[in-house]
């Protein structure tokens, strides 16, 4: 093996008071990182471009050097949900949510507060897949509050999601449900806008007395009575191929990326969710997704050039404004996965570059136009440093754009 690119999701962070004016990585002890920062360089990374807010899929696909059209967030979940696509089935990403009421169209939370068990999740799926429609359509939950859908026939994908918080361009970012809008005059459109539409409308319906949900309000829980959607797509993503490499990929997108490029896909059953605690939950996850990321490394060292590794819990903390957590995370996962990595990649002149796919600040509870940290670990000469965002912006490798990543690093498809 030539490289391990690792990606923690929404690692990049703001100072936080709660961190004596930190970020998470700043605050977080650190050793096995910080090994590999003394012996390589840092810098920071626009993923997509200067002053743009990527979501996940736009860093992903923008970092592995494709441009954004070439697929879609919808394509890619469907694909990594299992799900059979053919051209033209229109895809989304799906999250379940809760509303105050279909006419009011004020989402109160845009993942059920975090508490939607696995087998909740199941069983309202289970009657949204009842609904009659004059198409056929597949919705599959797929971890914690995700899920993705799918309608099986023509449609255009020129039409746009529900979430005013996710229609790029939207000046007055409510907390409002949208109605989904075609972007052109095309008939398709127009048809595929008013059938999501309905197909929206009858999930409330199906969902707002739904017994999961009645149990819920009696626990005093926020009841999953809609989804939010968006990312639609039509066209199988054309990016390019990456034949020489593994991922560990274990959520939807990561696995439909990865298998798109021609990776070699390693996964596991994600923990089910099975009480109120989402964070025992996600530690679970991370637990696993480290554990199975080490037995990835040493399993196919020496039969594939390079590995994608992809840790998505770091991300939600900061959604939830919630910096110890993130910096626990960060500790744990410098203990596990990147110490076994300080072990292993010296004595075999594997190289190393760990980044983010975005800036998320806990502060700001969402992802930001911020460039995320980045290391390089080439067995260089030894310097003092550590790898955080203050570090970070004083390195070697000064500012860069994703696109450009794997051309400065040499990592090859």
């Amino acid at each position: 093996m030539k490289g391990i690119f690792v990606i923690l999701d929404g690692i990049g962070d703001l100072p936080h008071k709660l961190l004596k004016d930190q970020t998470p990585l700043e605050a977080a002890e650190t050793p096995n990182l910080d090994f590999f920062a003394t012996r390589g360089k840092l810098g920071y990374m626009y993923p997509v471009r200067q002053g743009f807010v990527p979501e996940s899929d736009e860093a992903i696909v923008s970092i592995f050097g494709n441009d954004l059209i070439s697929s879609s967030r919808g394509q890619l979940e469907a694909r990594g949900a299992d799900l059979k696509l053919t051209r033209g089935d229109l895809a989304f990403r799906a999250n379940f949510a809760t509303i105050d009421s279909y006419e009011k169209g004020n989402i109160l939370d845009r993942r059920v507060g975090r508490t939607l068990t696995t087998s909740e999740a199941k069983e309202l799926a289970k009657s949204i897949n009842f609904i009659k429609m004059p198409v056929d359509f597949i919705f599959k939950p797929t971890i914690q509050h995700r899920a993705a859908l799918v309608f099986k026939g023509g449609f255009s994908d020129n039409i746009s999601g529900n979430d005013s918080a996710y229609i790029k361009g939207k000046l007055d970012k409510k907390d409002k449900i949208e109605p989904v809008k075609p972007f052109d005059d095309d008939e398709n459109s127009v048809y595929t806008s008013a059938l999501v539409n309905d197909f929206l409308e009858k999930i409330y319906e199906v969902l707002k007395n739904h017994p999961v949900n009645l149990q819920r309000i009696k626990r005093g829980l926020m009841p999953a009575n809609f989804i939010l959607i968006r990312g639609s797509g039509i066209e199988p993503p054309k990016l390019q191929k990456y034949n020489n490499w593994i991922s560990l990929g274990y959520m939807p997108l990561e696995i439909g990326f990865s298998r798109s490029c021609g990776m070699r896909v390693y996964s596991f059953n994600y923990p089910k969710l099975k009480s109120l605690d989402s964070y025992e939950n996600l530690h679970a996850g991370l637990r696993k997704a480290c554990k199975y990321a080490i037995k990835m490394v040493k399993k196919n060292s020496k039969a594939y050039d390079y590995a994608y590794i992809h840790i998505k819990e770091t991300d939600t903390p900061g959604h939830d404004n919630k910096p110890f957590e993130k910096k626990e995370m960060i500790e744990y996962i410098d203990k596990t996965l990147f110490r076994f990595l300080r072990s292993f990649l010296p004595s075999r002149g594997i190289k190393l570059v760990v980044t983010g796919d975005h800036s998320t600040p806990c502060s700001l509870k969402n992802h930001s136009a911020g460039p995320v940290p980045l290391l390089f670990y080439d067995q260089s000469f030894l310097k003092e440093k550590h790898f955080n965002e203050k570090e970070a912006r004083r390195g070697e490798l000064k500012g860069i754009l994703g696109k450009d990543l794997f051309k400065i690093v040499g990592f090859k498809k």
